[in-house]
């Protein structure tokens, strides 16, 4: 085995179990905000393994998009809608669980079995490809370039109404003399016009 190959095979080690422990932390932590923390944890795994097979733009828009804006927008979600609510008891908990523990057993074995009764055809040589990145720039400027800009404007469109649902109402203050504009609330602004 050649030092490259080894180095891989660590790393390889290290992210399956870091991304096999932030997984299970998401699952059984009981804060959910951690649970929120450990799933960038994963996806930040997943971007390393993604390094290990070459793939860097996936990498790369993995890190970006799922660690960057999907993440981040889960963690505000948490934080601005942190209501405490009293969960009663579920009956038959204790066999929803067993059950659940059995099925999630029985489908790691499953794939462990397929995973050792499966032929898989290596390659000892591995021939330098082009990178990914150029080829998608050159599909993306080329044959695509029209989809492209219109998924933009798409999602420019989609940024401005949601700006436009989530302002607040600006309205003059009508108990002082100066009428300088004060933000409020919708919903106080419903309350005190009726």
């Amino acid at each position: 085995m050649k030092l490259s190959q080894g180095v891989e095979l660590v790393s390889l080690l290290v992210l399956t179990a870091m991304v096999v422990a932030a997984a299970m932390g998401v699952v059984l932590s009981p804060s959910i905000v951690y649970a929120a923390f450990l799933l960038g944890l994963v996806f930040l795994g997943i971007a390393g393994m993604y390094l290990l097979l070459n793939a860097d733009f996936v990498a790369a828009a993995q890190v970006l998009i799922y660690v960057g804006a999907v993440n981040v927008l889960i963690l505000f979600a948490i934080m601005l809608v942190n209501r405490r609510k009293v969960y009663r008891e579920v009956k038959l908990g204790a066999v929803r669980q067993l059950v659940a523990i059995a099925v999630c057993v029985s489908l790691f074995a499953l794939l462990l079995y397929t995973n050792l009764n499966t032929v898989w055809l290596l390659t000892p040589e591995v021939t330098a490809l082009p990178s990914g990145i150029v080829t998608l720039g050159q599909h993306f400027f080329n044959e695509y370039l029209l989809p492209f800009e219109l998924a933009s404007v798409l999602l420019l469109v989609a940024l401005i109404g949601a700006i436009i649902l989530a302002r607040r109402e600006f309205v003059p203050d009508r108990g002082e003399e100066n009428l300088e504009l004060v933000e409020r609330p919708k919903e106080l602004v419903a309350v005190k016009e009726e």
